[in-house]
């Protein structure tokens, strides 16, 4: 599969390509061309000229050249939720529920796009401002760099296209290097839909050295990125530079709070949903189970039961609930750290068990709240770690003793208890008797500390991707 740049496919620049393996059996599914730095500087001098081309679209125009590319998504859903299972290894129903969110996102960016109104600053409402107005407008940033990474790739994609172009920016998609094939495909539509050369481009390649490129080009005005910290850190190094905008929405250790009066079923359910959904690797997962200790030993125990129902397999098949990790080296980290964490006093109860990229569901108990995965070690696999603790202040103290903090939640029946819980937690978001994997389009999602900085949703990405004009009408009004 090729590259975009200036709305026509493209191979690299030297003929290099990467192999996109098929993490559940190891097959070669395509390859990738391994862009060079003269295909990234081929495609930023494309933004910028399509950039302007595409700003002087009227934003209902944009909005109805964004409708036609998800009637063509809709025409070719079942092709590109196969195409996202095999190359990510997620099974094909939760494939198929990705490519479904796509009229949702984009529907709803569309509907905000033509919401983006300016504020009125009258004249009088100072001293000394009596005859002048003020107004202001938002414009394009420019040229974006939409960095994505392997676990959501659609979604994220959505997330951080969408309003990019409905801003009347030109979008570079720099797709995870382990599954680019959707992407590629999606953006293919997006230029067969009608979006002009150059407005929208995808560079494939690994991101040691194509998204340092691309983060670190001058002309690139503004980058938004999910990943991990480390890569995080290093982007907004680059983006220093030249000054470049830039969003980070990072890694996450999500505290999973169950206090002694929730409801031990109902965090069950949502442990299987916050944890097991894409087999955990899920940034916004729950990924530390705080239990209060007399509940420990019932929601072990249920836990247990639950998860032993769930339906491993080929994730091609449709009656497969958990799939593989996206490589047998993601599956290879997990399993070093859950010996870790049994090293640091953790008892596996359930699972602990790889198969090349294939990770059982496992269950940790009497994690001590010294554990490294109690603060802040990521496991970004199938793992649920249970942590105990006596009082309320002991959970929050463990939860906020973590360098992450994108989101949290707390299973309690005393409303009181459950909102106070949550002006308490240092995160972005607080989910109440539900699991902290919670994101809709419409709201702003993004974390506190390590994990990342401003926010993105159908509420506020429009604020990372436009800037603010004010304009002054001086002297309009007679003295």
């Amino acid at each position: 599969m090729q590259m975009i740049i200036n709305g026509k496919p493209a191979d690299a620049s030297d003929g290099a390509v990467i192999e996109v393996i098929n993490p559940a059996d190891g097959s070669v599914i395509d390859t990738v061309p391994a862009a060079a730095q003269e295909d990234v500087n081929r495609a930023v001098e494309a933004a910028k000229a399509g950039q302007k081309i595409w700003a002087e679209v009227p934003v209902y125009k944009r909005g109805e050249i964004l409708f036609k590319f998800v009637d063509l998504v809709e025409e070719n859903k079942e092709r590109l939720a196969r195409t996202l299972s095999q190359e990510t290894g997620k099974p094909i129903t939760e494939a198929r529920g990705e490519i479904a969110n796509i009229p949702i996102s984009f529907h709803g960016f569309v509907e905000k796009a033509k919401h983006l109104y300016g504020d009125v600053i009258p004249n009088g409402l100072e001293k000394n401002q009596e005859r002048h107005m003020l107004i202001t407008v938002r414009e394009p940033i420019g040229v974006v760099a939409c960095v994505i990474p392997f676990n959501f790739p659609c979604d994220l994609f959505d997330q951080k296209v969408a309003p990019t172009l409905l801003a009347g920016n030109a979008a570079i998609v720099k797709p995870s290097t382990d599954n680019p094939l959707t992407l590629c495909m999606l953006t293919k539509l997006l230029v067969e839909a009608g979006v002009p050369d150059g407005a929208i481009q995808i560079l494939t390649g690994r991101g040691s050295q194509v998204g340092t490129w691309l983060c670190s080009h001058p002309d690139v005005h503004a980058i938004t990125l999910t990943g991990s910290t480390e890569v995080g850190i290093e982007t907004y190094r680059n983006a220093a530079g030249h000054l470049a905008h830039i969003a980070l929405e990072l890694g996450g250790n999500d505290a999973f709070i169950l206090h002694e009066d929730g409801d031990v079923d109902l965090a069950v359910e949502e442990m299987i949903w916050g944890r097991m959904y894409n087999t955990g690797q899920v940034c916004c997962a729950s990924k530390r189970f705080l239990v209060h200790n007399s509940l420990k030993d019932e929601f072990t125990e249920k836990a247990i039961a639950r998860i032993k129902k769930i339906k491993l397999g080929n994730p091609a098949d449709d009656e497969t609930q958990l799939g593989c990790l996206i490589s047998e080296k993601a599956a290879l980290t997990v399993e070093k750290q859950v010996n870790l964490t049994v090293e640091q006093g953790g008892r596996i109860v359930l699972g602990g068990k790889r198969s090349g990229a294939f990770y059982e569901p496992t269950v940790i108990a009497d994690v001590p709240k010294s554990a490294e995965v109690a603060k802040d070690m990521e496991i970004f696999g199938p793992v649920v770690p249970i942590i105990g603790f006596d009082t309320l202040d002991e959970a929050i103290e463990i939860a906020n003793a973590s360098i992450f903090g994108l989101c949290g939640c707390i299973f309690t029946s005393d409303i009181k208890t459950a909102y106070q819980t949550a002006a308490k937690l240092e995160c972005g978001g607080v989910i109440i008797n539900g699991a902290s994997f919670f994101r809709s389009f419409e709201m702003p999602f993004g974390g506190y500390k390590f994990s990342g900085i401003g926010t993105e949703g159908v509420l506020s990405t429009f604020d990372e991707v436009t800037r603010l004009k004010t304009i002054v009408l001086k002297n309009i009004f007679a003295k």
